[in-house]
């Protein structure tokens, strides 16, 4: 495609709605959950697939993928999995008599983390730096990350034999956690019907965007409104969660930064250049779950996190303020009423 000029937010709403639609035709069904990872992508982030073998995780991570035009690897997680096999290493170069790095399958635009909690945490912290500061340190020289740049990560529940649990610093810096549940029935039999139309096993997709467009959609967001009101919102279901009788450790401010991207990423995709309450009470339980920790008694009762923080939106009162944000001076229009 040509060079890439600034998109206006509903514009990004139509070109995801296109995305969504093309990620549909190969997997069946949650359309609520694609949604999730598609506002993830497009607020920069990096999404965590957590949901029993079998659902979808990993047909999700290629579809999207090819729709959005991305380069990408993917990378199976396994217990004897070194940092290096991640990240790249200086191999010895005989013709040249001299070192060389051979780059890791961490540089590319989507990288799918199979299974990630199946290495043990010093391979798993190897993505840390890429995730966070979108590069690379392999004895001390650094390599820059080409953007996009995104995870996407499928983990098995923890009680599954080798699994190992992600560390809560890791676990935050994933902007979204997203679970797919079992299809129902009719949704089951589409998977087979399609399976047979298609004749073969994998399905592939033509683009709908490039590179250069998804950087521009990502862009499009900060286009997009958050009134004072809506901010304060966010920060007091964040604060909320710290505080809640069941937490050992509530969610930090990453987690209303989480908030505030996704809820943009909601507002665009809907084709709307400001955010509405709605947006966050959205996203709120895969953004907020992850990064909770209950106490050792909630645990042992089998209460999820998820479970807090519905009972957190269902106890911090909604904004129906409709003024501009202070911020947002130079925003044509005048006062809202």
């Amino acid at each position: 495609m040509a060079e890439q000029h600034a998109i206006a937010p509903h514009e990004v709403g139509r070109l995801a709605r296109a995305v969504l639609e093309s990620v549909g035709s190969v997997v069946v069904g949650k359309r609520d959950a694609l949604e999730l990872v598609l506002a993830g992508i497009l607020a920069g982030g990096h999404v965590l697939l957590e949901d029993l073998p079998g659902l979808g995780k990993t047909l999700t991570a290629r579809t999207f993928a090819q729709a959005l035009g991305l380069d990408f690897r993917r990378l199976q997680f396994t217990p004897d999995l070194l940092p290096a096999d991640v990240t790249g290493s200086f191999l010895y170069d005989q013709s040249k008599g001299d070192f060389a790095f051979r780059a890791g399958p961490v540089f590319t635009n989507l990288l799918l983390a199979d299974e990630i909690n199946r290495t043990p945490p010093k391979t798993q912290s190897a993505l840390l730096e890429a995730m966070q500061e979108k590069q690379v340190s392999v004895e001390g020289v650094t390599y820059r990350l080409d953007p996009p740049f995104h995870v996407l990560a499928t983990a098995n529940p923890i009680e599954y034999e080798g699994t190992y649990p992600l560390p809560e610093a890791q676990l935050d810096r994933f902007l979204i956690r997203v679970s797919f549940g079992y299809p129902e029935q009719e949704e089951e039999w589409e998977v087979l019907r399609r399976r047979m139309a298609r004749r073969q096993e994998d399905a592939h997709l033509s683009p709908v965007v490039d590179a250069p467009t998804l950087v521009a959609m990502q862009t499009a967001l900060e286009a997009v409104a958050v009134e004072d009101s809506i901010g304060r919102y966010i920060v007091q279901l964040t604060a909320a969660t710290r505080e809640h009788a069941s937490v050992l450790v509530g969610a930090s401010p990453r987690g209303s930064l989480a908030l505030l991207l996704l809820g943009r990423a909601r507002a665009a995709m809907a084709g709307r250049d400001f955010v509405v309450p709605e947006d966050i009470k959205e996203v709120a339980v895969p953004a907020l779950a992850h990064r909770i920790t209950l106490r050792p008694e909630m645990w042992l009762r089998r209460v999820d996190p998820s479970f807090v923080v519905n009972e957190v939106l269902g106890s911090v009162p909604a904004p129906a303020s409709g003024a501009l944000p202070t911020y947002a001076g130079g925003f044509p229009g005048g006062d809202r009423a």
